[in-house]
């Protein structure tokens, strides 16, 4: 019936396969992207579930199965699971765009070190300014659903690990979401991003992304490539050799807009092939 009224509102979409009605979305193990779009069913589909489990927990077919449907239903009642899910949804949601970047089988580097600059401010501007919005969002949530929200203003006893063994620190409830969980998740997020993209890495990227073939060269660019070398190479040349770099970038640059067999490859590998067979490689 919950279900069904969805469908007359116009909040539940119906289709065929994956996304039929009443089955919640599967995270996969290799697409990042699915568990966004699992997120976003549970959330929309937390009434019907949770109806689910209420007839289990009612009419289970033995002891266990009613125990683990009770187990799971006050789980996904609480406060704290219904407020990481909705800030998980936030923070994929903003990382969603980036993670499907880099699936594609085609890379545009430039493209996809400006997404993860943008990654990063965004994320940031939440931790900064997301907080009461959140907030609002999962009690509006709860209430929607009949579901008491608790009192954030009750003290809530947190043990503080040092080593001068500080006595237990008396903090309301508030922090634990606020602090522990909320800029947790979030700097966590933030870590792995500066962990996988780096400074010193994106400039990698970005400057080699000056080798790519694609779209008639239109990312070489002879000073970014010098920079790779002085850079990341300087053990793979000599002085002389970056001098002489520079004039060989210039006819290189002028031969393949010419040459018909170098003119129209779209990968580095096919490129590098092509000067291989061309002859090519022993001039450059």
């Amino acid at each position: 019936m919950e279900i069904a009224h969805l469908i007359d509102l116009d909040e539940l979409e119906t289709s065929r396969g994956a996304n039929q009605i009443g089955t919640l979305q599967r995270p996969g193990n290799t697409r990042w992207s699915s568990h966004f779009d699992f997120n976003c069913s549970l959330i929309r589909l937390f009434g019907p579930t949770c109806s689910v489990l209420e007839n289990i927990i009612e009419d289970g077919y033995n002891y266990k199965s009613q125990g683990d449907a009770d187990t799971t239903f006050n789980t996904l009642r609480s406060f704290q699971f219904v407020f990481i899910l909705h800030l998980i949804k936030d923070i994929m949601g903003v990382t969603n765009i980036l993670c499907r970047a880099l699936q594609q089988k085609s890379q545009d580097i430039v493209n996809v070190m400006q997404l993860v600059s943008s990654t990063r401010q965004i994320i940031l501007k939440l931790r900064e300014n997301g907080w009461n919005n959140l907030l609002d969002i999962v009690k509006s949530f709860y209430e929607c659903h009949n579901i008491d929200v608790p009192d954030l203003s009750v003290p809530y006893t947190k043990k503080i690990k040092s080593q001068l063994r500080h006595p237990q620190e008396n903090i309301i409830l508030e922090h634990l979401f606020r602090i522990d969980i909320f800029y947790g998740i979030i700097d966590a997020q933030l870590q792995e991003l500066n962990n996988r993209f780096s400074e010193k890495a994106m400039k990698l990227v970005t400057l080699r992304s000056a080798l790519d073939p694609r779209d008639g060269y239109k990312f070489f660019n002879i000073e970014n490539i010098c920079m790779l070398v002085d850079e990341f190479y300087p053990q793979d040349f000599t002085d002389q050799q970056r001098i002489i770099l520079t004039f060989q970038l210039q006819h290189y640059e002028v031969e393949v807009h010419v040459h018909s067999y170098l003119k129209n490859m779209s990968t580095i590998f096919e490129l590098c092939r092509g000067l291989v067979e061309t002859k090519k490689s022993k001039i450059y």
